[in-house]
């Protein structure tokens, strides 16, 4: 596991964060008063929120199944978020056993978790680096020792883009982002989720005042800023569309009378 020589990380559960605000919604136990806080008080203001999570990981799992089907035996997913079974190894390696996996987050619960993140095949291999997006330099070097960047990667940051910001003085998203689809061979994929304030804006707005307010940057987008991300890239169909539209299964279409998800999704392919 990458970074386990690293120095100890401290866990800071004096304020909310993402990644257990996100476990709280899925259902999960790895979270702490602070984190369901603030996800009660954002379910209150944008009742979305549950089906929104739930919805982001079944993209996930269908975006990752694509791939595998495609030929795709290597994954470097960022943003990895606490265990949520099935989890993306698990998705890619039910269609190709010998699909390599690296995992990358900053989250020191989803490091204490890394383990049951790296149960996968025996032919295949599943890795963690305990990284922030922020440093792609730190992630591509130590996803390199598990991964061939020379043949196709399956890139993910589901639920991620949001929380970084646009200013090239600050987080630099869109640079980012060149920056990591910059080290993928042709034929690598792209896949990516992010909350748009195009279909609830209200609601979304209300939302993202309350994470800032408890500390986290959030930057919901509307379709064209989204779009840049997949500048250069060949979108696959039915292109960018609202999460729960995107390739739907039998599940998915029964939440879709749920009513909306306020969360944009697309995958793409570099030519």
């Amino acid at each position: 596991m990458t970074g386990s020589d690293a120095a100890p990380v401290r866990m800071d559960t004096s304020r909310p964060h993402p990644a257990r605000v996100y476990d709280w919604w899925l259902g999960g136990k790895d979270n702490y008063p602070v984190d369901e806080e603030l996800a009660r008080r954002i379910l209150a203001v944008d009742e979305t929120a549950v089906r929104g999570a739930r919805a982001n990981r079944r993209f996930m799992h269908r975006a990752v199944r694509l791939a595998a089907e495609s030929g795709t035996r290597q994954f470097l997913d960022i943003g990895t978020g606490i265990p949520t079974e099935p989890n993306l190894h698990q998705v890619a390696q039910r269609v190709a056993p010998e699909s390599r996996v690296v995992y990358a987050d900053n989250d020191p619960i989803v490091l204490r978790h890394a383990q049951a993140l790296l149960r996968g095949t025996a032919e295949g291999s599943t890795e963690y680096v305990h990284a922030d997006v922020r440093d792609p330099d730190t992630i591509l070097r130590a996803a390199a020792e598990t991964l061939d960047f020379s043949r196709p990667v399956a890139l993910s940051l589901v639920a991620l883009t949001h929380y970084l910001g646009d200013a090239t003085d600050g987080d630099d998203v869109h640079g980012l982002l060149k920056r990591y689809v910059e080290a993928l061979a042709p034929s690598s994929h792209l896949i990516l989720s992010q909350v748009t304030p195009d279909l609830n804006p209200e609601a979304v707005e209300k939302a993202a005042g309350l994470f800032r307010r408890g500390g986290t940057p959030f930057f919901p987008r509307p379709l064209a800023e989204f779009s840049r991300f997949f500048d250069g890239l060949r979108l696959l169909g039915p292109g960018i569309i609202p999460v729960t539209g995107w390739r739907p299964e039998a599940e998915d279409v029964a939440a879709q009378a749920e009513g909306i998800v306020p969360v944009y999704a697309g995958v793409a392919v570099k030519p």
